[in-house]
């Protein structure tokens, strides 16, 4: 058998290369995928799945790792990766899913539903810092992948405009903690507000610093979440039993015009 030739990837070859080597052995649709929210000790976790086209019809200007755009370069570069792609995804998992599950567990949970859930199925995957398993298909884990792989890094940005988004929305349902400026992160203005407010709903009870505030960090880390915290009627958010919950999905047509769609929930036409 012979063995096939390396693909040699050239790192002056930018933010594409990986892809378009990817591309040129036959693997066409090469989807990436990414998360925010690891570090957050309040607020989801969200994670985003992308299928940029081949050629210059994926290439977004000025796409990056989302860690270093401003926010208003995230929200350009969000809505022109959503008209560009051939498909995304966008999954969300509450705070209390985190914790009775733990961190990773979610992490790997929601980058492989938003990867089930492209409308157009990948032939390879690249994922930001570890692998994902029970793709079906080949892939690859990439360090720092968001800083190398361009539909790794329009993942990044699509779950982080999504989080910050989210928590901004939260500032209003929880004041006090400042969501909508450190969104979630531990920061000393959220760290005083935590001492000062205790922990809200939306807050990581599995984490130490909010297990500490609440008096419950003696407790395993998934048994700390109080059964039952104060909420605003107001919020009106998915209890327990909803569950990790998809909340933008899309794909276009690639003939003959670009044709946008956008799915809620799990497939509900909006």
């Amino acid at each position: 058998m012979l063995t096939p030739p390396r693909t040699v990837v050239r790192r002056e070859g930018g933010l594409y290369a990986l892809e378009r080597a990817l591309q040129r052995r036959g693997f066409r649709h090469v989807a990436g995928a990414d998360e925010a929210g690891r570090g957050a000790c309040a607020g989801p976790l969200v994670a985003a799945a992308v299928v940029l086209p081949e050629g210059r019809r994926g290439e977004v200007e000025g796409l990056a790792d989302s860690k270093l755009l401003t926010p208003a370069t995230r929200e350009r570069i969000y809505d022109e990766v959503v008209s560009r792609a051939l498909a995304y995804a966008v999954v969300v998992v509450p705070a209390h899913e985190v914790d009775a599950r733990g961190l990773h567990v979610c992490n790997l949970a929601a980058m492989r539903r938003a990867l089930a859930s492209l409308g157009t199925r990948p032939e390879y995957v690249l994922t930001d810092g570890f692998g994902v398993d029970g793709l079906g298909v080949p892939g690859l884990a990439v360090w720092k992948g968001d800083q190398v792989a361009a539909c790794v890094a329009a993942a990044s940005v699509l779950a982080k405009v999504t989080r910050d988004r989210i928590m901004v929305e939260l500032d209003g349902d929880f004041p006090g903690y400042g969501f909508a400026e450190h969104k979630g992160y531990i920061t000393p203005v959220h760290t005083a507000a935590l001492e000062r407010q205790g922990p809200c709903a939306e807050h990581r009870f599995s984490y130490i610093n909010v297990a500490t505030v609440s008096g419950r960090a003696g407790r395993p880390p998934r048994a700390r979440r109080p059964e039952t915290i104060g909420v605003p009627e107001a919020v009106g958010r998915p209890g327990p039993a909803g569950g990790t919950v998809g909340v933008a999905l899309g794909e276009q047509l690639r003939q003959p015009t670009p044709v946008g769609e956008d799915v809620a929930m799990e497939g509900g036409v909006r």
